[in-house]
């Protein structure tokens, strides 16, 4: 069984959306048997109740209510609740589309540990993306792959696919989003997506890029300086303990 972990976090305006797209991946054949574990933020809007609309009636859903800590915090919950062989997690806009599932399924079948969808090698696309986040993206991807992460070309995009092994041991051992992490006020993006796969090298995991088309949607909560500097920061502390103390975070 495949379960698909979806974080959310003040997504009443395009939650409809996603969910109808699940409705429809979930009556193919790829989808039918799927898990999917929706994880509301501390919304302060509609989100949570509308989780749990859509979700009443429906089989293999789970809807976990956290309080607000961001992102990363709400993904690992999420993961180490779900219950299938192989564990991903989506963006709740859908940024990337269900269909590029089967790619990441290939790479695992072909013996990676972790697919992760990535819109910089070769045959990604990327859709509507404003020049300035383009530019900054590059920029603190050269500075993850400086710092932490070598050889992979983009840590942050939000769709990845992890044997249920690698995710449970993975998620287990996040420090600086793990569940320690402290309250937090309004939109988070943060840098868990480098923990997580700075964690999955040090344990030996094989990490695959598979090429995906990405389309900029309208309401995204990424500030891109402001977070694009909070990550930097995020991103040099996870290398100065990696450095100092041996281990991943």
């Amino acid at each position: 069984m495949l379960s698909l972990v979806v974080p959310a976090y003040d997504e009443a305006q395009r939650i409809a959306k996603t969910l109808s797209a699940f409705d429809a991946w979930r009556a193919t054949p790829a989808g039918a048997d799927a898990e999917l574990v929706l994880v509301d933020d501390g919304s302060r809007d509609a989100t949570l109740p509308m989780l749990r609309a859509w979700a009443e009636g429906r089989e293999r859903v789970q809807v976990l209510s956290l309080p607000h800590r961001g992102k990363g915090h709400a993904v690992r919950a999420g993961v180490l609740a779900a219950r299938g062989e192989r564990i991903g997690f989506v963006d709740a806009d859908l940024a990337v589309s269900l269909d590029a599932l089967p790619q990441l399924e290939a790479a695992l079948d072909a013996g990676a540990d972790v697919a992760i969808g990535s819109r910089q090698v070769a045959g990604a696309e990327r859709v509507g993306e404003p020049r300035y986040r383009h530019v900054l993206g590059r920029g603190f991807n050269l500075l993850v792959r400086t710092l932490v992460l070598p050889g992979i070309a983009d840590t942050q995009c939000g769709f990845k696919l992890f044997r249920a092994q690698a995710a449970q041991a993975v998620f287990a051992r996040l420090r600086r989003y793990g569940p320690r992490a402290a309250p937090v006020r309004g939109p988070n993006v943060t840098a868990f997506d480098v923990e997580v796969l700075l964690v999955a090298r040090r344990l030996g995991y094989t990490i695959e890029e598979v090429p995906v088309r990405w389309r900029h949607e309208a309401g995204s909560k990424v500030r891109p300086l402001l977070d694009t500097l909070r990550m930097a920061h995020s991103v040099s502390s996870l290398a100065i303990r990696s450095l100092l103390e041996g281990e991943p975070t």
